[in-house]
């Protein structure tokens, strides 16, 4: 399975606050710009944009009741964004056990060449 790397969700996930935005509302179910930032140390303008930003690459999506936008979790994409995750991380896996082979054979190179002095 290959799952490419999406830039944009993954630099909509990269920041802190979008993150705990995540957290809440996946605890919650769903949440206002007014009640998440009631629970962040960021303003109620800074929480509209970071959801805007969440809201584009799809891991939120707003439904109007009244006034106020209710925002929740899109599962698939989180879903999306949690197989690429696990995708890099594995490919990262090998390149740092192959990096970890090279290196033992260095030293083995070099533990050899000490003997043979």
């Amino acid at each position: 399975m290959s799952t490419a790397v999406d830039d944009d969700l993954w630099s909509a996930i990269g920041d802190p606050t979008r993150r705990r935005m995540l957290d809440l509302l996946l605890s919650e179910g769903s949440g206002t710009a007014t009640g998440l930032s009631e629970r962040l140390p960021v303003t109620r303008q800074a929480v509209a944009k970071h959801l805007a930003v969440l809201d584009r690459v799809g891991l939120v999506h707003a439904a109007t009741a009244g006034r106020e936008k209710h925002f929740r979790v899109d599962e698939t994409q989180l879903a999306r964004a949690v197989a690429q995750l696990n995708e890099v991380g594995s490919a990262w896996d090998s390149r740092l056990q192959r990096i970890k082979r090279l290196a033992e054979t260095i030293e083995r190179q070099q533990q050899e060449t000490r003997n043979d002095e």
